[in-house]
């Protein structure tokens, strides 16, 4: 009897995290769908049974190390950890919305590493697993009103790299570089400037089936090969 693999999915409710998480269900793999939006995550695990709906903020560093911990109990074992939550209300540096800044950090950064420090432990103990992390292009380039952001996603970039570097054989480490996508992102930006720029720099986007692709293409890769970075943007940008 074949055991299915886990994947454990934050920011699963919707853009990137929900297309990835549907993805590994139809790829075979039974996914834990994590995100802050209970009522998405019921709607897209009725859709989809091998998808699970796990209510989950992951700025809380001990409600995600349960999560995971109750995810191996129930399924005894974690294959994959897919970094995916991440936050974007823009705004120039003088604009001084320090509230956004910090929830950018927050999540963009301190909820990677909660992920870290739940999954690590078990990919440890197993001998091998797979974290996934959802960077941006903004690791690699910054534009007008996107310091703070292009900030805590070039340390996204940068701990998930680190953590390659530093796991032991059998650990697979991939950073995913979506370029603009279409998602609920834009949304969260309040400041007037940095909507109307976010408006044309985004006109030109890609579904997030295509990301979810580039996910499934490092997942299903040999066990001996471990893609390192994908960056994936529209032929416009």
């Amino acid at each position: 009897m074949t055991v299915s693999k886990v994947a454990f999915v934050t920011g699963a409710s919707s853009g990137i995290g929900r297309a990835v998480a549907t993805r590994l269900a139809a790829d075979g793999l039974t996914v834990v769908a994590a995100a802050r939006r209970a009522d998405r995550l019921a709607e897209l695990s009725a859709q989809y049974p091998a998808v699970e709906p796990c209510p989950l903020d992951v700025t809380d560093r001990d409600a995600v190390r349960t999560a995971v911990d109750d995810t191996v109990a129930r399924h005894g074992r974690l294959d994959v950890f897919v970094a995916n939550a991440g936050v974007m209300p823009l705004s120039r540096l003088d604009a001084g919305r320090v509230e956004e800044w910090d929830r950018m950090i927050d999540v963009n950064v301190r909820g990677l590493l909660h992920g870290i420090h739940a999954a690590l432990p078990h990919f440890t103990r197993q001998g091998g697993g797979h974290f996934i992390t959802t960077a941006s292009i903004g690791a690699h380039q910054v534009t007008r009103t996107a310091a703070v952001y292009c900030g805590t996603k070039y340390a996204a970039w940068a701990i998930t790299e680190g953590l390659r570097i530093e796991s032991p054989p059998g650990i697979r480490v991939t950073t995913i570089s979506p370029g603009v996508v279409e998602s609920e992102l834009a949304e969260s930006i309040t400041d007037p400037g940095a909507r109307e720029f976010m408006a044309e720099y985004r006109r030109h986007a890609l579904d997030p089936d295509a990301i979810a692709a580039a996910v499934a293409y490092a997942v299903n890769q040999p066990p001996g090969v471990d893609v390192n970075e994908i960056i994936v943007r529209p032929v416009h940008r």
